[in-house]
């Protein structure tokens, strides 16, 4: 073949590339992969000549590797795909006549026809690589597998014909249902069946390669056939769901749809057992990801695989219009590589039936695929034709080895289709009439696979149907047994690092919890708060800080709130309970209060004196990602795992909490109620009228009262440290868990009178309401005025400046615990007043928000309201008009004092 000299290529590329050769000669090893690919097999002239057209078959066989996805066989809808310029040959300087020539690039040798037909089966077939923008690294690990690693993907005639049993077992579960329960919702995952082949080949080569659990997370769509013939969920249980007796006789639980349940067990597979759970979901689609993600944080933590995190994968299941449209799977990308909340990646599993509810694809994203959501982390992407079930266990195969290898987030994008609607009583031809049209003649995987395999001569026809017969046979038989004798939803909810645990009612929140600690233990704890390591350089502002923290720990000062949470924190970890606190700057504190981690002002060196407290047991505090939906999400994965840890989110301000709304009323608030799910979840929530502002002023106090019931959560808005101390220490100091939600302040964290004595903290308890100190004799009482938070210090000021203190005329009760609401301390205290006239709540809060309105019918007595009047937003941004609004409060609280 004649060749052109590098004389006649631009000079520069001429000299570059001559430059790279010669260092390739010297030391093939110091040259990048993908040059050192180029040369490999290169043949060069005696006077050093290059082929201009030797670079432009290179630059063809890169885009292949690069753009290859394109062109692939990916849709089993179309059996053609289109054209992509990317692969044209005149892109490259290349025409049909240079098909004939003969070229020798690397692992590539032969015509250029044969070269472009070799990358064709490589990269376009029914399996392609999506990888030109991932590392460099990364898209070499891809190629190699792609090109070389063949014989790892050989598949037998035994695992074909396990395969096949997967797929028919998949599809005669949902045909079985369909016909067994017509109409009935079910979401099934016909069109997608590869799904479940997919999920067995993770399992079974995860194990190979140290995985000993799975965790995941997914929607509706394929769950109940996830749940039956991946999970091993009994199918009598599935169809006691569906005659709705499931969640009989079980106390205090409302139970969810069939299709929102979650479960778990453990799998064996040819290299072991494999631990695999699937986490309860609601509706809304992709919320389940970062509790997912949270879960198996803290199952790693439990298994002791915090550094390599090899042991726990999770693996999330999304459909393509909820991966490219929901918000929460991009703050999932963000939150996979910090040190807070990496889980050392996630297998994601998209099922592309290529319609969004009833949406086309047009109408649903603007990038060529539903995966592109994941190059924001420079993710690999392997694309696969779900009618191609081998491909699929392929792809399957090379995702959890990459993630293994890698610790990095892997997608496999399945473009399949949706055999029904929506659901199975919609119908998709109303507005999909064309794509219907060929779904309605289209084969099922099921007789795609048999028919193959049945030419591969595995199986024969009369094989065929009686895998399927029995199949049918035993489901119906099973049917039977349970239409007899109806099965009840068996409870999962107390094993593992649950088991002791019960589930907390209303009547155990009058008992008092122990949460007294020893004085010394908390004064070494103090010391050990207030100890610079040596060589450390403090801000000097921070020193001044601790010399008062000094004084505190020592008793000469009483304790403020950020000391209060410090020393709780220390307290436990000391008794052996480890801590996890996350949030947006929650190291130091938005309102610069805590300074749990210390900062070398020389080296920029952190220092955290918690961690040293107890070696034995972790203080994990990290300053989370802009996110509140899915950080709150992690954390609560977190705290349904592991009941050991006190585990808190703070939010910046406690407005911020709705954007974490659905993570609230999804999971923290209903999934005792729905699921069983416990959790000991603290939120953290700044709340307070201070002048700041409608968006931060108010962590919606109403929202969550609203949300209250069965004992559900615990709404609390103190105005001690240390009813902050017992209340945190409460938490996990019961033989049961329950959400906290803390409406904590801000003005308050320095205010002279918001402090507490070190014996009140150790010796001390929770108190559900405090008394006002200023009355001496509760029978005098004519006035009682309950109020909760902040608004209480300004009610203290506004009377010691009225001098009406001392009367015994009013008594201002702070209502320190809102739910469950302490009736029966309330009541007797009512009672108690022999000449009461009136009950007044009083808040800072509109009327039609805080606590008034839910509050109030649980009084026996008719109940009076001082506060804003209703209002659209939470309150002023005038300063100006904030102060008048608060004197007038102030103002009419003072005048029952005239009555």
């Amino acid at each position: 073949m004649e060749k052109n000299k590098l004389s006649y290529m631009n000079q520069s590329n001429a000299e570059y590339i001559d430059g790279l050769y010669q260092q390739y000669l010297k030391s093939p090893d110091t040259v990048e992969n993908e040059w050192k690919r180029f040369f490999e097999g290169m043949e060069f002239s005696k006077d050093g000549g290059l082929s201009e057209k030797d670079l432009n078959v290179y630059r063809l066989i890169r885009a292949y590797r690069d753009y290859g996805h394109f062109e692939a066989q990916l849709n089993p809808l179309q059996n053609s795909n289109s054209k992509s310029e990317e692969l044209s040959l005149t892109k490259y300087g290349l025409t049909d006549a240079d098909l004939g020539q003969h070229f020798e690039i690397g692992a590539y040798k032969g015509t250029l026809k044969e070269i472009v037909e070799s990358l064709k089966r490589t990269y376009c077939g029914t399996l392609s690589v999506q990888v030109a923008e991932t590392k460099p690294r990364i898209r070499e690990w891809f190629i190699n597998e792609m090109e070389k690693n063949l014989e790892n993907h050989k598949i037998s005639k035994e695992e074909k014909l396990n395969i096949l049993r997967q797929v028919i077992i998949t599809d005669s579960f949902e045909n079985f249902l369909h016909t067994r329960y017509v109409g009935a919702k079910r979401f099934s995952v016909e069109g997608g069946d590869s799904l479940i082949p997919i999920l067995e080949k993770i399992a079974g080569s995860g194990t190979k390669i140290g995985v000993e659990e799975i965790t995941i997370g997914m929607a509706h769509r394929g769950r109940l056939n996830v749940l039956a013939n991946f999970m091993g969920k009994g199918y009598g249980d599935i169809f006691s769901e569906f005659d709705g007796k499931a969640f009989d006789g079980i106390p205090g639980l409302d139970g969810d749809v069939k299709y929102h349940l979650g479960y778990q067990s453990v799998k064996e597979t040819a290299n072991g057992p494999c631990a695999v759970s699937l986490a309860f979901n609601p509706s809304h689609l992709e919320a389940v990801n970062p509790v997912v993600q949270g879960i198996v944080r803290a199952k790693q933590r439990i298994r002791k695989d915090t550094e390599k995190r090899k042991k726990v994968v999770p693996v999330l299941i999304h459909g393509e219009a909820a991966f490219a449209g929901q918000g929460v799977v991009s703050e999932g990308f963000q939150m996979s590589q910090l040190k807070g909340y990496t889980v050392g990646g996630t297998v994601h599993i998209i099922i592309d039936n290529q319609v969004g509810f009833t949406a086309d694809v047009v109408d649903t994203r603007s990038s060529p695929y539903s995966s592109d959501v994941a190059k924001t982390l420079l993710c690999p992407v392997i694309h696969v034709n779900g009618d191609d079930v081998e491909a699929c266990v392929r792809a399957a195969d090379i995702a959890i080895r990459f993630r293994q290898e890698f610790g990095h987030d892997v997608v496999i994008n399945m473009t399949c289709y949706r055999r029904f609607g929506h659901n199975e009583g919609d119908e998709p031809a109303f507005t999909q009439p064309v794509m219907y049209a060929i779904i309605k003649n289209h084969p099922t995987l099921a007789e795609i696979y048999g028919a193959k395999l049945i030419a591969e001569k595995h199986i024969d026809e009369k094989g065929l149907t009686a895998l399927t017969q029995e199949k049918m046979d035993n489901l119906q038989k099973i049917l039977d047994e349970v239409r007899k004798k109806p099965l009840t939803l068996k409870l999962m909810s107390f094993e593992g690092l649950w088991k002791g645990f019960r589930r907390g009612e209303l009547k155990d929140f009058d008992v008092p919890t122990n949460t007294k600690t020893d004085l010394k233990n908390l004064k070494k704890v103090g010391e050990v708060l207030t100890t610079f390591p040596k060589g450390f350089t403090p801000h000097s502002k921070i020193e001044k800080l601790v010399e008062q923290r000094k004084q505190m720990a020592t008793g000469e000062k009483p304790v403020d709130w950020g000391m209060a949470e410090l020393l709780c924190y220390g307290s436990l970890i000391h008794e052996g309970t480890s801590v996890r606190l996350s949030g947006q700057d929650c190291g130091r504190g938005t309102f610069t209060h805590r300074h749990s981690v210390f900062y070398d002002v020389k080296t920029g060196e952190p220092y955290t004196p918690l961690k040293t407290v107890n070696l034995e047991k972790e203080f994990c505090v990290y300053d989370s990602l802009l996110s509140e939906y899915g950080v709150l999400g992690f954390e609560y994965g977190n705290s349904i795992s592991d009941p050991t840890f006190l585990t808190i989110w703070e939010a910046q301000f406690g407005d911020f909490m709705n954007g974490a709304q659905i993570i609230i009323d999804q999971f923290l608030v209903a999934g005792e109620s729905k699921w069983y799910q416990m959790s000991g979840l603290v939120l953290l929530l700044p709340h307070g009228y201070e002048g700041q502002g409608p968006e931060h002023s108010s962590a919606r106090l109403e929202r969550f009262l609203q949300s209250c019931a069965q004992a559900n959560i615990q709404v609390c808005n103190f105005t001690t440290p240390a009813q902050l101390f017992h209340a945190l220490r409460r938490q996990v100091k019961r033989d049961f868990r329950k959400p906290l939600v803390v409406m904590s302040p801000k003005s308050l964290l320095r205010h002279p009178k918001v402090v507490s004595t070190l014996e009140e903290l150790s010796t001390g308890t929770f108190q559900e309401i405090l008394l006002d100190p200023t009355v001496k004799d509760y029978k005098n009482v004519e006035q009682f005025v309950f109020c909760s938070g902040k608004v209480y210090y300004d009610l203290d000021d506004a009377r010691e400046k009225a001098k009406v203190v001392g009367t015994d005329k009013v008594a201002v009760i702070r209502v320190e615990q809102l739910y469950p609401f302490p009736e029966k301390k309330i009541h007797e205290l009512i009672k108690s007043s022999k000449k009461l006239k009136a009950i007044t709540w009083l808040q800072e809060e509109p009327k039609n928000m805080g606590a008034y309105n839910v509050v109030a019918p649980w009084f026996d007595h008719k109940v009076h309201y001082i506060g804003r009047d209703m209002r659209a937003s939470p309150a002023t941004g005038s300063p100006y008009k904030h102060a008048e609004e608060q004197k007038e409060i102030a103002t009419q609280f003072l005048e029952l004092y005239k009555k």
